[in-house]
């Protein structure tokens, strides 16, 4: 019989062997392939890279890559790097445990993955490693797709303060909700004037608070919005065609490509977060004097128009 706790500590190959099923899958792996990051939920943390180590297995279904010798057949070692490297690459995250979780649910969205164990240890904060090590089986959703199995973007709107505070607000809304893209709204700072000090970091923090005010405002006005602050809530949000005002601290504070816009440029930050959620394009609802010429906005005057 396995002792449980031997398990616990081993390897994730001996693992997947000890917890195997009557009918055993084939398994690729990689090892201690180690990056350095910035990562951690710590304010010591922030800055500051530091050398973090992945072990991956992967089981997967039969193919008959191995009896042609075509690699286009088989699940490649290059998928589990790649996806390693994608998430890291995404944004900064507090948690090996989401970042993990990451890592696992984009790999299984292969055809042939069919179970990983993913094992990720921080080497730099203590004299020994630490870490977290999941495993986790075929999802039946991963990501929203169309009809054809394609992946669907958001529509993201922008949304003036003239709508916020106008008395059209419940006629764009309605027309923002019937769309037939799940829709990621996107708001002005607040009318008031936000405090100002003689730290150019503390105003970026105090703009994008103003403009996660403005979020809440626009939540309490209409019971159908949500405002979400990761990517994980808008991934879930456009999974379950949620309203969602984006509130962007989180987000934007944690990117690894950081806007080069802040608060106070709220279109152009807004037009960082399409791209980064791979919006073909952004609606502009009427009212905003800033806009300036460009093929990825879109001037909507009417709520029919939308």
């Amino acid at each position: 019989m396995t002792d449980d706790i031997t398990v616990a500590f081993e390897t994730p190959e001996v693992r997947a062997k000890a917890t195997q099923t009557s009918d055993p899958l084939d398994r690729i792996s990689v090892r201690d392939y180690t990056k350095e990051v910035e990562i951690g939920a710590f304010q010591a943390e922030r800055g500051t890279m530091q050398r973090i180590r992945f072990n991956v297995v992967l089981e997967v279904g039969g193919s008959e890559g191995a009896q042609t010798d075509d690699v286009d057949l088989i699940l490649s070692y290059d998928m589990i790097t790649e996806a390693i490297e994608e998430h890291l690459a995404n944004e900064r995250l507090n948690l090996l445990e989401t970042l993990a979780e990451r890592i696992a649910e984009s790999i299984l969205e292969h055809p042939l993955a069919q179970r990983i164990f993913v094992r990720i240890e921080k080497l730099d904060r203590i004299p020994g490693t630490l870490g977290v090590e999941i495993v986790r089986s075929k999802a039946d959703d991963a990501v929203q797709v169309d009809d054809a199995g394609v992946r669907v973007n958001p529509l993201i709107v922008f949304l003036s303060n003239e709508i916020l505070h106008g008395d059209q607000l419940a006629e764009w809304l309605d027309a923002v909700a019937a769309h037939d893209l799940p829709a990621l709204i996107c708001v002005e700072p607040a009318v008031e004037q936000s405090p100002v000090t003689d730290v150019s970091l503390v105003n970026r923090r105090l703009g994008l608070l103003s403009i996660e005010q403005n979020a809440w405002v626009l939540a309490a006005k209409d019971e159908r919005c949500f405002v979400v602050g990761t990517r994980t809530e808008l991934d879930w949000a456009m999974k379950n065609g949620q309203l969602s005002v984006w509130a962007p601290s989180k987000i934007v504070l944690d990117a690894v490509d950081k806007p080069n816009v802040g608060p106070s440029q709220p279109l152009a930050l807004a037009q960082w977060f399409a791209k980064a959620f791979a919006a073909d394009h952004i609606s502009v609802l009427k009212g905003f004097e800033d806009v300036q010429s460009s093929e990825r906005l879109q001037v909507v005057k009417t709520p029919s128009e939308l």
